[in-house]
Order: C-alpha cells, then structure tokens, then sequence
C-alpha cells in the first residue's frame, strides 16, 4: 500500500481505527450516496450512509480485518480489504469519491466471493436491526 494517502483516506483509517462517530459525520458530505454490495439501490444521505457504514465497521472491522492495497485518483480511491467473518474468508474494495472539501461523496463497497457476500449481508442486517 502507498504510504502517503490522500487526507480524505487518512481520515477514513483514523475513523476505522477509532469508530469515532463524530470522526464520521465530520468526513461524510450531506449528499454523499452508499452502494453496498448486498442492497440494491443506492442509499443517499448522510444518515442512511452513517448507518450503514457504523454497522460496517462493527462486522467487518473484526481483529482480522485489514488493508491489502490501495489505489489513488486526484479526488478518489480504491482500497482493498480482507477479514474473516464466521470462518468465511472476505476480500472487497472500498471506492471512496470525495469532494473539493475533502468530504466523502462516494462510497461503493464490492465483496467476493458469493459465500462471503451472503455471509456479510446476514451480519450486516443482525446488526442494522440491532441499531434501528
């Protein structure tokens, strides 16, 4: 992985290091959109996206959770990650897009393989019901 990240992806590892709720809503843009790979509509918002990307970082943000690689554009990044959640091995990127003011506009997770991706929204949907 590089090691001179944007800003932007310097301050998304900080708030996955720290789970920091005010370190997520200060990074994400009103109008920033989700796309997860289990849900299939885009989510727009800043309060859907908060929502799902807390519960993100509590089922995939486990010990074995880690950064593989990273990818940077002027205003952009793709980010690999790996973990194991229930036994099941998990790699996916982020696609992070932000904005002139380096808030998060964009935010697009893909997961492979299918088993993962089926463990991953059963996860996801305990812990999205567990915090209403």
């Amino acid at each position: 992985m590089s090691d001179i990240a944007p800003p932007t992806i310097q301050a998304w590892h900080a708030y996955m290091a720290s789970r920091d709720p005010a370190a997520l809503d200060a990074l994400l843009a009103e109008d920033v959109v989700f796309e997860s790979p289990v849900v299939h509509t885009p989510q727009k918002g800043k309060a859907i996206t908060t929502k799902y990307l807390a519960a993100a970082a509590v089922v995939l943000g486990n010990p074995s959770f880690r950064y593989l690689d990273a990818w940077y554009g002027a205003d952009s990044a793709v980010l690999e990650f790996a973990c194991e959640i229930e036994g099941i091995s998990v790699n996916g990127i982020d696609m992070i897009r932000w904005g002139p003011d380096g808030r998060i506009t964009g935010f697009k997770v893909m997961v492979r393989p299918l088993k993962a991706i089926n463990t991953l929204h059963q996860a996801m949907g305990a812990m999205l019901m567990k915090a209403g």
